[in-house]
């Protein structure tokens, strides 16, 4: 008998009573072990996932591991795939997926979203995230040499149009507050004075809560947010589909990169990135348990509170000032009123003017910038500016009398030299090189290649938790990427095109 004939009969069977043939078919699932997501399944079999079991066995349960679901989730993730329904396709229909499951039940969409918007498990997502990060250290793939940080705009899953404006909301509620308001009379203007009183009473003060509520869900640091996600504030999108300047329900995302590698991600209310970094760079302490030593970001993190900061934990600033692209141009070179196109002489503490006239100190004021930080205000004042030929371009108030006046935070220009030093060393035009590469590259595989470009849970807890599955999946990819081309070890790309920064 040949050796075909013997393998057929192995999966050949005959019934006794029907004399029928029955064929036994292997059921196994094999992966080649060269898969993305047989790779990405060990990798995640090495973290421990005590806190997620832990915080797993207080909600409700499901047939499957919470362990399996989470790989299920990553790997989905990886596969650009991140609707409920669809990874529930994925399930039923994908081998790879079927045996990450492991011979479990396929869970429905149902179980998939409670899972993933779970308030509970935020902090043990938290935990599986910086497990790898740490790994990745540990493996020495990354470092704490420095880190790049950035931020983009991301859609929220709320209506465009459920904005609530705090300038408006603070005027009615002005309104109501003022005694002249007058009742407005209907159907009801035969009641009682007594009783049309009480109504008005109780109507405004119903009015006045609701008010108070939206402002106080509004905060300091916004102007709007939605009804539908209260988190979300109304801001600019790069991506502008509608292409209207229309703005949108959003998230400011921020991002921690080194070596190519996500190693934190935060996200804020706040449309400015200025006042993310402070929080942000905290966080990360929290979570590292050590601080980066060179902190490396574009123009829109500059602020005296930011380098304050820095400066007082002993951590450079690699801060691209906000004048650092408009003082090259020929324009602003130009502008003879601008304090950087004139001389100032230290030992007499006066600037001087194109037309050699002095700007000496006149007073000093404290003030508050946006954020709350308080600054120390010089004022250089003109001794005298009538008959000059520049005056015009020079000085913009519309009194002819008025004298050129220039207001100095000594402590801010000193700080922004120490940076504008700091960027423009052969060190620093390396690190913005690769902030360039690693930080905005990020951000590009994410909206572009893997095209994430709205959030499909509401609130920050759900939004960070989306967050930190993209987060997981890209760097294991990245790793997956940088281990075929040798290249695991690579900290900084030295390109030559960074000398001409």
């Amino acid at each position: 008998m040949s050796r075909k004939t013997q393998k057929q009969e192995q999966h050949i069977e005959i019934l006794e009573k029907s004399q029928q043939l029955k064929f036994r078919m292997p059921t196994e699932i094999r992966i080649s072990k060269h898969n993305a997501l047989y790779q990405a399944s060990i990798q995640l079999e090495e973290l421990d996932y005590t806190k997620l079991y832990r915080a797993y066995s207080g909600i409700r349960k499901s047939q499957i591991e919470p362990r399996v679901l989470f790989k299920v989730l990553v790997c989905a993730y990886m596969k650009g795939v991140y609707s409920s329904r669809k990874i529930e396709e994925l399930c039923r229909e994908n081998l790879v997926f079927r045996w990450l499951l492991e011979d479990q039940k396929t869970p429905d969409h149902c179980t998939i979203a409670r899972f993933r918007g779970n308030r509970n498990l935020q902090e043990a997502f938290e935990d599986l995230f910086f497990q790898y990060v740490k790994k990745l250290e540990n493996k020495g793939y990354t470092e704490h040499s420095e880190v790049f940080v950035d931020g983009t705009k991301i859609e929220s899953k709320a209506n465009r149009y459920t904005f609530v404006w705090l300038k408006q909301v603070s005027k009615q509620l002005e309104k109501i507050k003022a005694q002249s308001i007058e009742v407005e009379k209907g159907r009801g203007h035969h009641k009682p004075e007594i009783v049309r009183e009480r109504d008005e009473l109780a109507l405004l003060y119903r009015r006045w809560m609701e008010y108070t509520r939206k402002k106080a869900i509004c905060g300091e640091n916004r102007n709007s947010y939605s009804k539908t996600d209260t988190d979300a504030t109304f801001m600019h999108m790069k991506d502008d589909h509608m292409r209207n300047g229309q703005l949108k329900p959003g998230y400011n995302v921020q991002f921690a990169v080194n070596s190519g590698f996500i190693t934190g991600i935060g996200v804020f209310s706040n449309r400015t990135d200025f006042g993310t970094l402070i929080p942000f760079l905290t966080y990360l302490w929290h979570k590292h348990g050590k601080s980066y030593r060179n902190v490396v970001a574009d123009s829109g993190y500059e602020s005296l509170a930011n380098y304050r900061w820095l400066f007082e934990n002993g951590q450079t600033a690699f801060i691209k000032p906000a004048n650092y692209e408009s003082g090259k141009k020929r324009s602003s070179k130009s502008q003879v009123g601008r304090m950087e196109n004139m001389g100032y002489y230290e030992p007499d503490d006066c600037f001087i003017c194109k037309n050699g006239r002095h700007l000496d100190l006149s007073s000093h004021y404290t003030s508050h910038a946006k954020d709350g930080t308080e600054r120390k205000i010089s004022v250089y004042r003109c001794e005298d500016c009538s008959g000059c030929p520049y005056r015009a371009a020079c000085c913009k108030a519309k009194d002819s009398e008025k004298r050129k006046e220039i207001f100095v935070c000594w402590e801010f220009q000193n700080l922004r030299k120490n940076s504008y030093h700091n960027i423009t060393t052969e060190e620093g035009k390396l690190l913005r090189c690769n902030r360039s590469i690693q930080a905005e590259g990020a951000f590009g595989q994410l909206k572009h290649n893997r095209n994430f470009k709205r959030f499909l849970t509401g609130g920050k807890v759900k939004v960070l938790a989306e967050l930190l599955f993209l987060g997981l999946s890209q760097n294991i990819a990245h790793l997956l990427a940088k281990c075929n081309s040798g290249l695991q070890n690579l900290h900084l790309i030295q390109p030559k095109a960074y000398l001409n920064f």
